[in-house]
């Protein structure tokens, strides 16, 4: 029996003592391991996970105070399986992505702007919010030399405050989910919910947003559903940009972030699979060089 089928008779196991349904394997991230075993997940968290932040944002989601915005686990008890962190969660309805004109846009932006809403200080204590330190994490794992890895570098030396180049201004810090697109959301008792607890904490909350920005910014997201999005946010009284006017002034630097760290997880994954970038990926890429031009324009005015 191999180390994967180890784990995952131990999440079986796990599984079966909170579940009510025989337990079965769910598609995922390469890194993790998701079991449904009728009402509930058991999901083994990538190798090499911390555990006490994981547990601090365990405690954290159980929180009256974000209940109804984050789905809270079925125990807030970090478990361990052959060295892999394993979490409970009640099981939901996750977005359809065979029907994008289907997407919950408005009901994502409600939940981040309630979320953004809730005073840290309300909550147990969170460590900081995972969106920015993923950026170099990601552009690490690039390997090679090619014309492509050497663009979304350059990027990612431009942006400020991850790469080389300066932080401008202050961060605020508010509550962040830390990783939203919309596999972070299911319907759950009919209604839709935010998941996935791993990058909670304290933060600027426009990283909540980056994700959307930077696909609409690509030309990647229909206009429509970015517009939709953000006048929802802005309707529910979210605070990551301003209530009205131009947005992007909060938005570009975590939008470019997002791009950088997407087109170097295409590189990597195209290089893994021992194959050529597909036309999105090569749309990320050209992006990254468009944010190299922007941001070199910039510090050439700003240094004269």
């Amino acid at each position: 029996m191999s180390e994967s089928d180890d784990l995952i008779g131990e999440l079986g196991r796990i599984g079966l003592r909170y579940g009510d349904a025989p337990p079965e394997v769910l598609p995922t991230r390469p890194d993790v391991v998701i079991l449904r075993a009728g009402s509930v997940v058991v999901k083994a968290h990538a190798p090499g996970a911390a555990g006490e932040p994981l547990a601090l944002r365990m405690r954290a989601a159980r929180h009256p105070a974000l209940r109804g915005i984050l789905l809270e686990p079925v125990t807030e008890e970090v478990m361990e399986a052959h060295g892999r962190l394993v979490t409970v969660w009640p099981t939901g309805v996750p977005v359809d992505h065979d029907a994008p004109e289907a997407a919950p846009w408005e009901a994502g932006a409600r939940l981040l702007a309630r979320m953004h809403a809730v005073h840290p200080e309300a909550l147990p204590p969170l460590p900081a919010s995972g969106g920015p330190p993923r950026v170099g994490e990601v552009v690490a794992r690039m390997k090679g030399g090619s014309a492509a890895e050497r663009v979304v570098r350059r990027a990612f030396d431009c942006l400020p405050g991850l790469g080389s180049a300066p932080a401008t201004g202050d961060v605020p810090r508010l509550l962040a989910h830390g990783d939203w697109h919309m596999g972070q959301m299911v319907r759950h008792g009919g209604e839709w919910i935010l998941i996935d607890a791993d990058d909670m904490g304290v933060g600027d909350p426009a990283w909540d947003l980056a994700r959307p920005a930077a696909w609409f910014a690509a030309g990647l997201l229909d206009p429509q559903a970015w517009h939709r999005f953000l006048g929802a946010y802005r309707a529910e009284g979210g605070c990551a940009v301003p209530p009205d006017g131009d947005p992007w002034e909060r938005l570009e630097v975590p939008a470019q972030a997002l791009t950088v760290q997407l087109a170097a997880a295409a590189v990597a994954t195209a290089a893994r699979q021992e194959r050529e970038l597909d036309e999105v990926e090569s749309v990320l890429i050209d992006t990254c060089q468009r944010i190299v031009k922007f941001r070199s324009a910039c510090h050439s005015v700003a240094t004269q």
